[in-house]
C-alpha cells in the first residue's frame, strides 16, 4: 500500500488565507468532496498531510521509507493518476506553478532532489486562488458526481417534487442522487445544466428551487423557500436559506434566513444572521480586486464577479452588509448598520463604525457553545491550534 502525502504547497496556501488558516489545504471542500476525499477514491494509499506546524499535531503526517507526496490542492484526474502509479523512487511530476508529485524519501523531497522529472502535458484542475474554489465548482461538482454515483442506484425521489430536464441522461446515468435517509418533499429541481446531489440525511423542505449543479452533504438542510443557482455546494451539516449563487459552505456553517450571497466561499463554523446580504457585482462593472494575505493588499482578480469569503467561526448580526468582495478572518463577529471595509482581519469584533479585537477567551467560549449545539467538542489541540493563528493573523492587520 502506497504511503501517500499530501502537502502544502507553500504559494497556494498563503494565497487562500484566511481558509486556509484552520486546515490543510487538501481538506478544502471543492466540488463536493474534499481534495483528500478525492484522492482517496482514486489511488488507493495511507494518506495523511504535510503542513504548516501548529496543524500538524491535528493533521500529522506519517513517513515511510518510500513516500508518494501529492500537492494538496491538485485535484486527481485519469491521466495524473496513471502516472502516479508508474512512478519510481527519484520520480517528479511538474507544472507550470511547480511540484506536483513526488516519489521518494522525506528528506529528498524537502530539498527538491529528484533523479527524473515529467513536465505535465495537461492542467489539472486546482485552486491556487481564493476565487478558484467558486469558480471552478461546477468541473469539481461534476466529477465528484460521476465518482460518488458510479454503478450505484439512487434511493428514490418523491413524486411530490417537480423535475426540470431528465432526470436520467441519455447513456442511462443519473442525473439525480439522493442517498439513503435523505428527504426531499415538494422542490423544483432543474437538471438542464447539471447533475443534483442529496447527501445521507440531507433535507430540502417544501418551496425551494434549485438549479444544478448543486450539492446538498451529509445532514445538510436546505429551508422552505430557498432559491439556489448553480454551481452552489452546502456541506455537512450546514443550514442554507434565502438566495444562493454560485457558492460553497464548506460545514458545519448557516445562512438560514433570507438574504443574497453569490460567488462566494463560507468556512466552517460560520452563522450569518438573518437578512445578510452580500454584493457580488460592482456598480460601476469594473474588474475586481481581492484582499492577498501574501501581498497585504488588493489585487486585481480578473473577474466582474466575485462575493463574500468568510474564515473559519466568523458571524454576522441580522441585515448586515457587505460590499463586492470582501474578505472576513477567522473569528471575527460583525454587526450593526452600514458595510464594514472589504477585508476584516481575524478576531475582531464590530461594525462599520469600527473593529476592535476580540480575545481568545471570548472567542473560546462563543465556539464552544457553537459546537456543543452538533454535539462536536473544541479540543485542547483545537484551542493551541487558534491560539497560534491569534499570533500569526496579528500580522496581517
Amino acid at each position: 500500500m502506497r504511503n501517500i502525502i499530501l502537502f502544502d504547497d507553500k504559494v497556494a496556501r498563503e494565497n487562500l488565507l484566511p481558509l486556509s488558516f484552520t486546515r490543510p489545504v487538501a481538506d478544502m471542500r471543492f466540488g463536493i468532496m474534499t481534495i483528500r476525499q478525492k484522492w482517496e477514491k482514486a489511488l488507493a494509499g495511507n494518506y495523511s498531510y504535510l503542513t504548516v506546524e501548529y496543524l500538524s499535531k491535528k493533521y500529522a503526517k506519517s513517513i515511510a521509507a518510500e513516500n508518494v507526496f501529492i500537492a494538496g490542492n491538485v485535484c486527481p484526474d485519469s491521466e495524473l493518476v496513471a502516472m502516479i502509479e508508474t512512478m519510481k523512487e527519484g520520480d517528479a511530476i511538474t507544472s507550470d506553478k511547480g511540484l506536483v508529485a513526488f516519489c521518494g524519501s522525506l528528506t529528498d523531497f524537502e530539498c527538491r532532489q529528484w533523479r527524473n522529472e515529467t513536465r505535465l502535458r495537461h492542467t489539472p484542475l486546482a485552486i491556487n486562488m481564493l476565487y478558484d474554489i467558486f469558480l471552478n465548482n461546477d468541473k469539481a461538482l461534476e466529477q465528484d458526481f460521476k465518482v460518488l454515483t458510479a454503478g450505484r442506484k439512487s434511493a428514490p425521489l418523491s413524486k411530490t417534487n417537480t423535475v426540470v430536464g431528465d432526470a436520467v441522461a441519455a447513456d442511462g446515468t443519473p442525473r439525480i442522487f439522493v442517498e439513503e435517509g435523505a428527504v426531499v418533499e415538494a422542490a423544483v429541481l432543474n437538471v438542464v445544466n447539471g447533475p443534483i446531489y442529496i447527501g445521507r440525511d440531507a433535507e430540502v423542505m417544501e418551496g425551494s428551487c434549485i438549479r444544478a449543479p448543486f450539492a446538498l452533504c451529509d445532514h445538510a438542510v436546505v429551508n422552505m423557500g430557498a432559491r439556489i443557482y448553480g454551481a452552489t455546494t452546502i456541506g455537512p451539516y450546514c443550514k442554507v436559506g434565502g438566495e444562493l449563487n454560485n457558492v460553497v459552505m464548506i460545514g458545519y456553517s448557516n445562512k438560514a434566513h433570507d438574504g443574497f450571497l453569490g460567488n462566494a466561499v463560507i468556512g466552517e463554523w460560520c452563522n450569518l444572521g438573518g437578512g445578510t446580504t452580500a454584493s457580488n457585482l460592482k456598480n460601476d462593472y469594473t474588474e475586481i480586486k481581492l484582499w492577498n494575505y501574501p501581498a497585504h493588499r488588493f489585487l486585481r482578480t480578473g473577474l466582474q464577479f466575485c462575493g463574500l469569503i468568510m474564515g473559519d467561526h466568523s458571524k454576522t448580526g441580522i441585515n448586515c452588509m457587505f460590499n463586492t468582495a470582501t474578505v472576513v478572518g477567522v473569528g471575527v463577529n460583525i454587526h450593526g448598520a452600514g458595510f464594514p471595509r472589504n477585508f476584516v482581519a481575524s478576531f475582531s469584533e464590530g461594525s462599520s463604525a469600527g473593529f476592535t479585537d476580540v480575545s481568545l477567551a471570548k472567542f473560546f467560549d462563543i465556539a464552544e457553545r457553537m459546537m456543543a449545539r452538533r454535539k462536536v467538542e473544541l479540543t485542547e489541540t483545537d484551542r493551541e491550534i487558534f491560539n497560534s493563528i491569534y499570533n500569526i493573523a496579528d500580522t496581517y492587520k
